[in-house]
Order: C-alpha cells, then sequence, then structure tokens
C-alpha cells in the first residue's frame, strides 16, 4: 500500500524539531531510520500529516562515558551500538543486542531512540533498557525532563513521551563485569521474538519481557523472588505473572508463558554462570 499523504521538514536542530513539533502537534511524527514508522504509514496505521526528518542530526549520535554511566544519542545507529569498543567493555550486552536486530540494512538505518520512542512491545532494545534500569531524556518546548525507563512505556505503541517532545538521550548504569544475557526465540533469523528476555545479574538483578504484553515490561514478580532468596528455577516459574501476552499466528498466550519460564531460566543460568565464571 501507499501511505496517505504528508508534508515533509527536514530539522537542522534538536531546536528546529521540536519547533515543528509544536507548531503541528498530535499531525507531526518524527521520523529517524524510518524503519518504524514507514510500514505503518504505509498500511495506513499512522498518517501523520507532517514528517519531521531528524534523521541528519549527527550531534545526535554518540556513545559517552559519564562516569557511573553510559550515555547514549538517541539516534546512534544500531551498527554504531554493536562495534561500540565503550559499550563492549561497559555494557556488553547493548552491543550484543545492537547485532541482532533485523539484517545489517536495518542495523546501518536504525536508531536505538527511534526504537524506544516507537514503544514496541515485541522490539528488543526496549526490554535492555528497562532491564538496565535506564533513564531517557527528552526535550520539549519547556525544556529537557528525565524519565525512568519504568515509566516510559505506558501503552500499546505509546510511551510518556508527550507531542511536542522529542527523545535525545539514554542513560544506562555501567554493567562492567556483570553477568547477562539476552534469549530470544523466533521462528526465522530476520523474525520478531515471539519471546525475548533480557537479565543482567550486577549486584541486582534486572529481567525484562519482549512481546509480552502490550508494552515492554519488567518481569517483576521474579526479581523480586530473587532479591527474597528464592533459586533460579523458582524464580522463573513466576515469569509470567502479571503479564498478558497476546495471541497471533506465531504462538498463543499459554505457549507464550511457557516461553516466558524457559527462557527466564535460561538468562538467569547463563547471566550467573557469567559472574561466578569471573570470581
Amino acid at each position: 500500500m501507499i501511505s496517505a499523504a504528508f508534508d515533509y521538514v527536514s530539522a537542522r536542530s534538536v531546536d528546529e524539531a521540536v519547533s515543528a513539533l509544536t507548531e503541528h502537534g498530535d499531525d507531526a511524527k518524527l521520523l529517524a531510520g524510518g524503519h518504524s514508522l514507514i510500514p505503518l504509514m504505509k498500511l495506513r496505521l499512522a498518517s501523520p500529516s507532517v514528517l519531521v526528518d531528524v534523521g541528519r542530526l549527527r550531534d545526535l549520535s554518540y556513545v559517552r562515558d559519564t562516569g557511573d554511566e553510559i550515555a547514549i544519542g538517541a539516534l546512534t545507529r544500531y551498527r554504531d551500538l554493536e562495534i561500540n569498543d565503550r559499550l563492549q567493555a561497559d555494557l556488553p550486552i547493548v552491543a550484543h543486542v545492537a547485532g541482532l536486530i533485523g539484517d545489517p540494512q536495518v542495523r546501518h538505518r536504525g536508531t536505538i531512540g527511534g526504537s524506544l520512542a516507537h514503544g514496541d512491545a515485541a522490539s528488543d532494545m526496549p526490554a535492555v533498557v528497562l532491564a538496565l534500569d535506564g533513564t531517557l531524556v527528552a526535550r520539549g518546548p519547556r525544556g529537557e525532563r528525565t524519565i525512568p525507563a519504568a515509566e516510559f512505556f505506558c501503552g500499546f505503541l505509546e510511551t510518556a513521551l508527550a507531542p511536542d517532545e522529542m527523545l535525545t538521550e539514554i542513560r544506562l548504569p555501567k554493567a562492567t563485569g556483570a553477568g547477562w544475557s539476552y534469549q530470544k526465540f523466533r521462528r526465522r533469523a530476520l523474525d520478531w521474538a515471539i519471546v525475548g528476555v533480557a537479565a543482567v545479574r550486577n549486584g541486582r538483578t534486572g529481567v525484562a519481557l519482549v512481546n509480552m504484553g502490550s508494552t515492554p515490561i519488567r518481569a517483576s514478580a521474579v526479581e523480586r523472588a530473587l532479591a527474597s532468596g528464592s533459586s533460579i528455577a523458582d524464580a522463573a516459574r513466576l515469569a509470567a505473572d502479571g503479564t498478558e501476552p497476546p495471541s497471533d499466528l506465531n504462538a498463543d498466550p499459554e505457549y507464550r508463558r511457557h516461553l516466558a519460564e524457559v527462557l527466564v531460566r535460561r538468562a538467569l543460568e547463563e547471566a550467573d554462570g557469567a559472574v561466578t565464571a569471573q570470581r
């Protein structure tokens, strides 16, 4: 199908992008890599009257060491995350998962900020940011604000970003030497995950789930069980607690619940083994 007609604005700065969003309101959408928005437009599931292209804002493409955190520009592309030396040392799960997304064409165009702002529960990177307890930085006409990842994903393809705000940066606590794992079950190499699990063990344990609800979600019951001293096997049995997995051609909810339990156990065992090996 062909998308509905729209006007096109090429922003030369974040301020220009925010100004365009403020002017056009809900009728405008930001365009970064385009791999999330354009397919929706072709299917007429999204019909913005104005596209604000921010893909050329190279000052939002970076990976910076800020002390206890790594700051990532929202327009940093997956391929740049995959091969970044700082991420491979301090946040290897981010580099690893970036290399699993789509195919080379997608990884050379898709951006971390675009994925997070899209808020798709089937996407990989939102779960990683949740498991790491990251913080997202948004800029709008009223200035800059920070949003905890746990509060960012609000509903189906809905985030805490206001219509006139732009995601500019992702801040992630360093996980140098942490145990981590990303488990992704899919039918074919390029498919979306039927279920995915991101797990990080670094003093505390963060576990997040892919495609187990209308939003990317934390496996909170698993985290609480581990914090209270439960074994990995017992904690993993709680993987589906509080979830509402979808039903589609790939799997029904019950199958997804079973997958979540299996993948959470595998992820925790791999993360725990990595921690043990470093002692």
